[in-house]
Formats: structure tokens, sequence, C-alpha cells
């Protein structure tokens, strides 16, 4: 029996919003929580896609706000499963704010650790990842650092 494998492409996740006055703080920018949702949400939708069954998100690392992003601004987010391991997946979700013209600035980036489950839920077996590019035999490198310091982190109870 051969072990069933999946292209990172074939998971690949792209969503647009507008940011809504319902969406702002009280400072006026998107409200984290908002974007949280959203971020959370397109890394379960890629996980689902790779493994084919029911996922829950076990932890999210790296989550980082590094612009806000105001009324009327156009929020693209991108996701992709980086890294498998048995049952479990890393998801790098990256925010964007699109002008007018299609340019993109990096607002946010999240990795999200997603377990799949099977119809009892309990964590399940994923296909094997297929790199297809260089950026994502990189992504898998760096999610294979990011994968030790978690586990490095959990013997520690940190």
């Amino acid at each position: 029996m051969s072990i069933e494998s999946r292209k990172v492409s074939e998971s690949v996740v792209q969503t647009v919003h507008m940011v809504r006055p319902n969406h702002l703080n009280a400072a006026g920018r998107l409200f984290g929580g908002i974007l949280m949702q959203w971020i959370d949400e397109i890394a379960g939708i890629v996980a689902k896609r790779h493994a084919h069954m029911n996922v829950i998100t076990a932890s999210v690392d790296n989550l980082r706000f590094l612009k806000g992003a105001y009324q009327k601004d156009v929020i693209v987010i991108k996701g992709k499963v980086t890294y498998v391991g048995n049952t479990s997946m890393e998801v790098k979700v990256d925010t964007y704010i699109e002008d007018i013209d299609g340019g993109r600035t990096l607002i946010n980036r999240a990795f999200f650790t997603m377990v799949a489950l099977d119809e009892n839920d309990k964590p399940a077996p994923v296909p094997r990842l297929e790199l297809e590019t260089e950026l994502d035999k990189e992504d898998w490198e760096k999610a294979k650092m990011r994968r030790e310091m978690r586990m490095l982190r959990k013997e520690e109870d940190f």
C-alpha cells in the first residue's frame, strides 16, 4: 500500500475581506480578534483540504501583528500547508493589505498547528506533503525548526 500524499498547491486558500465599520476597534483599526477569527478559518480550511477530514486547531505560533488595517482596506489572507507530521500539519497564514494597484503589504503572519480527526474525533494520520518549489522546501525546513521549538516548550511546560 502506498502512502497517500498531496501537493502544497492543492490546499492553498486565499480569501478577500473589506474592513467595515463593525470590524473596527475603539482606535479605528481592524480589531485583532476579527482578524484572528478570519485567519483561524483559513488555517482550518487549508488543513481540511490537505487531510480530507475534520481538523482542530492545536496551537498558534508567532501570531505577529506587523501593521494596522483601517476602514475600507482590502484584506487578502493566504494560507498553505508548510509541514506535516503523523496527525498534525503546520499551516502558514499571511495577511496583506491590497492597494488599488494590486500591490500587497504584509500585516500579519501566523503559524497554526492543526490536527486531523477521524469520525470519533481522535487524531488521524494525514497524507504526506509533496514539496513542489524551492519556497516549499524552505518553508518545510523552517517549519521543522519551529516544530522542534514547540516540542522543547512543551517539555518545559512553557
